[in-house]
């Protein structure tokens, strides 16, 4: 499939996420604690418009910060519980949430690029890579959706902007993820 997401628009039934710089601010220094995880403007209310529209929504993260030993696993845990936290008070659930904790030397098969986790979610829900568009904002997310034949489309936040100069001219990007959803639920709805 192209990752011209606009491509077969129709046939996508799921959704999955990068975290860091897509849902919650990121940096350079890593997100560490859960005082530090805060999520961008409108970005929760744009996961639970996905839910509200009957996408499968699951998260895929990269959290070599685990692997680096910046935090452990109790604490990412945390981050994660606020966001389901947040979801909730608004009715909303992930139907699912992917993370490689490993450091990048240790050369998993769950890391982005690779497609691990991708895999993990089809299986999950019987998808085939048509059926899901990743919405990501680095040139690894981009990659990591080529390999698995599935859609993608760039945010601009986190480091969506820097990263877009590295990727095809002709990709589909959105300012945020209220923005893509806003594209996705028109597109599906034409």
């Amino acid at each position: 499939m192209s990752n011209n997401p606009a491509a077969n628009i129709k046939n996508i039934k799921a959704i999955i996420l990068d975290r860091d710089g897509v849902i919650n601010h990121d940096s350079d220094e890593y997100i560490k604690s859960i005082d530090e995880w805060l999520p961008i403007d409108g970005s929760i209310d744009a996961i639970v418009q996905l839910k509200q529209r009957g996408f499968i929504v699951a998260v895929a993260s990269n959290q070599s910060g685990v692997g680096r030993g910046y935090f452990d696993l109790i604490t990412l845990k945390a981050m994660h519980n606020k966001l389901h936290a947040l979801l909730a008070q608004k009715g909303a659930v992930l139907d699912r949430l992917y993370f490689c904790p490993h450091h990048p030397d240790d050369h998993c098969q769950c890391r982005k690029p690779r497609t691990a986790m991708l895999q993990q979610f089809a299986d999950d829900f019987a998808l085939s890579p048509e059926q899901i568009l990743f919405i990501g904002d680095s040139k690894s997310d981009h990659d990591c959706a080529q390999a698995f034949g599935c859609a993608f489309l760039l945010v601009v936040t986190g480091k969506g902007e820097q990263q877009r100069t590295k990727l095809s001219a002709e990709l589909k990007f959105a300012n945020d993820l209220c923005d893509a959803v806003n594209w996705l639920t028109s597109a599906t709805d034409n």
